[in-house]
């Protein structure tokens, strides 16, 4: 269970080398999960988002590009270093009018019942130290009806896992040591991605939290998948 003191420390340390990070331990192909996972959130045609673990922002910018202008986008986390340069990001780019940040726990959402149409989740279930709650904190904020959108790591498909779990031990750690000086982080990160259920444990956890009709998309041979459900 992650300790949620010990992953704030580890995010306020890597905020701002934290993009740089991602774009090169996943061969930019984070560009193309967030792309998806905004395709999928557009279908649902949300009046308002609700960005959880938003990090330093990348997942409520996309949103707010691929989606209407008139739909409100709030990003939220719990680790004010990682806030605070989502706020510079959007300084420096003059725009997203409709973004708003602010801190907030996702094991205890400081909003009210029935808040959103829809609310998103990008690699930060897997850091929170009591999933079930988590996804039940969503399923409260959510309006009947709303969907909520996971996109996590999860377990590569048999023919490709040696290869991918060879980099995770061997290679990232190290070069994210190089681009961020913390290589300490990064080996929590590979610790917590191997531990992490697949995608049918997945789909059980998030029907135990209430939510219906839930859809997994599996991309790059499965080591992220797509958690999609309505309340």
């Amino acid at each position: 269970m992650p300790d949620p003191v010990a992953v704030n420390s580890m995010f306020a340390r890597i905020a701002r080398r934290y993009d740089v990070a991602n774009r090169l331990l996943s061969g930019g192909a984070d560009v193309g999960w967030r792309r998806i996972l905004v395709r999928t959130v557009a279908q649902h045609a949300p009046r308002d988002v609700l960005d959880l673990a938003t990090g330093s922002g990348d997942v409520a910018f996309a949103l707010a590009r691929g989606l209407p202008g008139h739909t409100a986008i709030t990003g939220m986390d719990f680790c004010q270093p990682m806030l605070d340069e989502a706020e510079i990001k959007k300084q420096q780019a003059q725009r997203y009018p409709n973004v708003s940040f602010r801190p907030g726990d996702g094991l205890a959402l400081p909003l009210a019942d029935a808040t959103f149409d829809a609310v998103t989740v990008s690699f930060g279930l897997r850091n929170m130290a009591d999933r079930h709650l988590a996804l039940t904190e969503m399923h409260r904020v959510l309006r009947p009806g709303g969907s909520v959108h996971v996109l996590e790591f999860s377990q590569p498909q048999a023919w490709f896992r040696p290869f991918y779990y060879f980099y995770l031990k061997n290679l990232l750690p190290f070069i994210a040591a190089a681009v961020t000086g913390d290589k300490k982080a990064y080996d929590y990160l590979c610790g917590s991605i191997e531990q992490y259920p697949g995608p049918t444990a997945k789909s059980a956890e998030i029907r135990a939290a209430g939510f219906k009709q839930v859809t997994v998309c599996r991309l790059t041979f499965g080591i992220v998948a797509l958690h999609s459900a309505t309340k």
